[in-house]
């Protein structure tokens, strides 16, 4: 693995507004969104615009760090245990990219919500999700009742 600090190629700065549609908000420093303020008022949905590219400029680099790292290793090993043990590791690190990458199509998923104005709302019964939820999970789309609706449903036909 190279030694040197990789540069990052997917940057996000506070001007940046790609990707989605973007607004002009400027949030104030140090911002959290706070429930005693309108609900997805302008400041919150800026607010998670930002978080949710941040996130997916991270796991871009990643992904990127991730190619170079496997173009580097190679899988020449003379020994049968290194060799193994280098593609038990190129495994784990491609598994983790895709898992990667369905959340980045989670991500932007989440930012077509923000731009459409139904972020921040349950898809199945319109009601507000949560700040709380959302600052713990920034790409939910269902609320806690209806969320664990959706999985009991997966468990029972899971065992179908």
């Amino acid at each position: 693995m190279n030694s040197m600090k990789k540069k990052n190629k997917f940057k996000v700065d506070g001007n940046t507004k790609s990707g989605v549609l973007g607004n002009r908000i400027v949030l104030p420093k140090d911002y959290i969104p706070s429930e005693s303020e309108d609900f997805m008022n302008n400041f919150q949905l800026e607010f998670f615009r930002q978080k949710l590219l941040i996130w997916k400029s991270e796991l871009l680099n990643e992904a990127t760090d991730t190619k170079d790292d496997l173009s580097e290793e190679g899988l020449q090993r003379p020994d049968m245990a290194d060799r193994a043990q280098v593609e038990s590791n190129a495994s784990i690190k491609l598994r983790t990219r895709d898992r990667e990458r369905k959340l980045i199509s989670k991500i932007d998923s989440a930012l077509r919500r923000i731009d459409l104005g139904t972020y921040g709302y349950c898809e199945d019964t319109g009601d507000p999700i949560g700040l709380k939820r959302l600052m713990a999970r920034p790409i939910a789309s269902l609320c806690l009742d209806a969320q664990e609706r959706h999985e009991k449903m997966e468990k029972i036909h899971k065992d179908d």
